[in-house]
């Protein structure tokens, strides 16, 4: 079978292209409205504006400026556009398991068992982490998804169902997130596309006036021979209102270092930014501070991580005392001395009982209240093993009997067996 690769496995939501180059959000196809709301007004810009206005000015072909301009500054917006969502945003790859340091026993929890109240020690995990931030300490969160712990201004996209550093929001018309490695680029495209706008609504409106000039007529004549240059006029001012809205926010969140999950948090919870660093610092750190290199290899083959066991939970038996008068422990360990005791005592009295009737025999006294001790010893012992046995009930549920207690038992019958029958002789 063959090895598969990092974005083959991807548990996000992401869509990849060119095995792994380029990756997208899962609504990479609202890229293509996009695309098509910008190229289009520029070809018709170009073929019914910029066309007619090369030879309108006073040097021969300086009006073809017009066209490659306009050409040149679309492509310019296009590559940012790609920049913006073919790139990773920021994403911090995800934990096979909890992160096992932040785990914490915590024994004051009592635990009701057999009726008895027993302190167990119960897993403990938190939420929430405290940092230190410029000096202030700040909260973050635990991401049940990414099992990890969120670094200060990050959060999780519930579209591409990722985690993404300094996470500003998931923007639709890009089909990708903006986070910290592609927030630079998204504002230099929303920015261009604004210039794009102005320019074009610009020379549609001079494109106009050299119409009223070319024919002494009003503007509504002249709105009549170029109607293009009348709809890319509205075009442009619909859409400046979008853009351009969108590039002052984003001039205001540079400024203040925000981002615009912050802004809307701030306000509603009436935070200070802990991160704002002065407006000259602020631009420097999104203009001009080099992209960190993504965290993520999406092209590397995959290697799936081995499960590492938990650690044992090993809780204290308290004592007896502690536990409130419970003993059952304590007379089971008796129990089980109690037994050895008993093999050990069998052993010797029957060493001891054929050594006497071996003298006894060569004198020639038999008795016969040997045998009866005897056979006391030997129903007395089963009576104790019986208890033993029922002891053992207890712990297990079950009525099994040591395989060594049976031959025990089963040598001491043979011993006596053999001693009752040299009695006999």
């Amino acid at each position: 079978m063959a090895a598969k690769r990092v974005y083959q496995v991807w548990k996000g939501s992401n869509k990849f292209i060119f095995g792994g180059r380029l990756i997208f959000g899962p609504d990479a196809r609202s890229l293509l409205v996009t695309l098509l709301l910008i190229i289009v007004p520029v070809i018709i810009f170009c073929v019914f504006v910029a066309w007619h206005l090369r030879h309108e000015f006073s040097s021969y072909n300086s009006g073809y400026a017009i066209l490659a301009v306009a050409i040149l500054f679309t492509i310019h917006v296009l590559v940012l556009l790609c920049l913006t969502s073919s790139r990773d945003p920021g994403i911090i790859p995800r934990n096979s398991h909890p992160p096992e340091e932040e785990f914490r026993y915590d024994s004051s929890v009592s635990v009701d068992v057999g009726g008895v109240g027993r302190q167990t020690p119960s897993l403990q995990f938190p939420r929430t982490k405290d940092v230190m931030v410029n000096g202030v300490t700040i909260r973050v969160k635990y991401c049940e998804t990414c099992m990890l712990y969120r670094p200060p201004r990050c959060s999780h996209c519930s579209i591409c169902n990722n985690c993404v550093e300094r996470f500003d929001h998931h923007c639709p018309w890009v089909g990708q997130c903006i986070g910290l490695r592609n927030y630079r680029y998204f504002f230099m495209f929303v920015s261009s596309a604004t210039l794009l706008c102005i320019y074009v609504f610009s020379l549609s409106a001079f494109y106009i006036k050299v119409l009223m000039d070319d024919y002494d007529g009003t503007v509504w004549k002249a709105m009549k021979e170029s109607p293009a240059s009348v709809i890319l006029m509205a075009y442009c001012f619909i859409s400046l209102w979008f853009v351009g809205g969108l590039t002052g926010f984003h001039l205001y969140l540079i400024g203040t270092n925000q981002t615009t999950y912050e802004n809307f948090r701030y306000r509603a919870d009436g935070r200070i930014n802990v991160f704002n660093r002065g407006c000259l610092n602020n631009f420097l750190e999104v203009f001009c501070t080099k992209v960190k290199p993504s965290r993520n290899n999406f092209r590397a083959f995959f290697q799936e991580e081995v499960q590492r066991p938990m650690a044992p939970v090993i809780a204290r038996e308290r004592e007896p005392d502690e536990l409130g008068g419970d003993r059952r422990p304590k007379v089971e360990d008796d129990l089980d001395i109690g037994e050895d005791l008993l093999k050990i005592s069998q052993r010797r009295n029957i060493e001891e009982l054929d050594e006497d009737i071996r003298s006894r025999g060569s004198n020639g006294q038999p008795h016969t209240s040997e045998p009866d001790s005897i056979m006391s010893s030997d129903h007395r012992a089963p009576t104790i093993r019986s208890d033993a046995r029922h002891s053992s009930w207890e712990r297990s549920g079950s009525w099994e009997i040591a395989q060594e207690v049976l031959a025990n038992s089963n040598i001491t019958e043979s011993r006596n067996y053999v001693t009752s029958k040299e009695m006999r002789q």
